[in-house]
């Protein structure tokens, strides 16, 4: 009996432990969402440059027009956004239900650690614009946003980890084809967080 209680004691130490060093209420279904969201964008994304007889898929007239550059930067802040806040909401709800807090110290360190990649990604995207270098916009977002996941992955679920490196290869793979960077936008922030999302949704629902 007092076997048991020491082991229960050592199991509850642990879980206090990870509780306050990890933030461990992400919710797979958020990624989901933001992975069909993003699938969404990038089709809006890809009409909106046919319509202004972009030929981006097949690398041929890649020449974007002040205002196809500010429609495509819309939406992809529309998906920035729409997919933030389904996070939110979706961890939010866990939280709740785990009896746990969103807003603490490690949530502060995961998104302090997390937004220097994106911020920096952020500024890089910025000056790419502004030298209509709008072909490297696509692999720069991958890469700098895998390079965020990796950093976050110590104060959160180390799967995370497994997801930035993934976006990372494959925004490093993209710049080698440039024509077909919306595909792999596609792939990395829509397929991939589609498939990441349920997986973890399974392992830690």
């Amino acid at each position: 009996m007092d076997s048991k209680n020491y082991h229960e004691d050592l199991s509850h130490i642990r879980s206090m432990m990870e509780r306050s060093s990890r933030f461990i209420s992400l919710s797979g279904l958020s990624g989901v969402v933001a992975g069909i969201v993003a699938l969404l964008g990038a089709g809006y994304a890809y009409f909106a440059m046919e319509s202004k007889k972009v030929e981006y898929i097949n690398g041929g007239r890649l020449s974007f027009t002040p205002a196809l550059v500010q429609e495509l930067v819309i939406t992809g802040l529309v998906v920035l956004v729409v997919a933030v806040l389904s996070g939110y909401i979706f961890t939010a709800n866990k939280s709740k239900k785990k009896g746990l807090k969103i807003w603490d110290a490690t949530t502060k360190r995961l998104l302090a650690t997390f937004a220097v990649p994106l911020a920096a990604g952020g500024i890089f995207c910025a000056a790419l614009i502004y030298h209509q270098l709008i072909v490297w916009i696509a692999p720069t977002t991958l890469v700098f946003y895998g390079l965020g996941l990796i950093s976050a992955e110590r104060y959160t679920l180390p799967d995370v980890k497994y997801l930035g490196y993934c976006e990372v290869t494959l925004g490093l793979f993209s710049l080698f084809f440039l024509g077909w960077g919306l595909f792999f936008w596609a792939v990395g922030f829509g397929v991939l967080h589609i498939v990441y999302g349920l997986i973890m949704h399974k392992k830690y629902k």
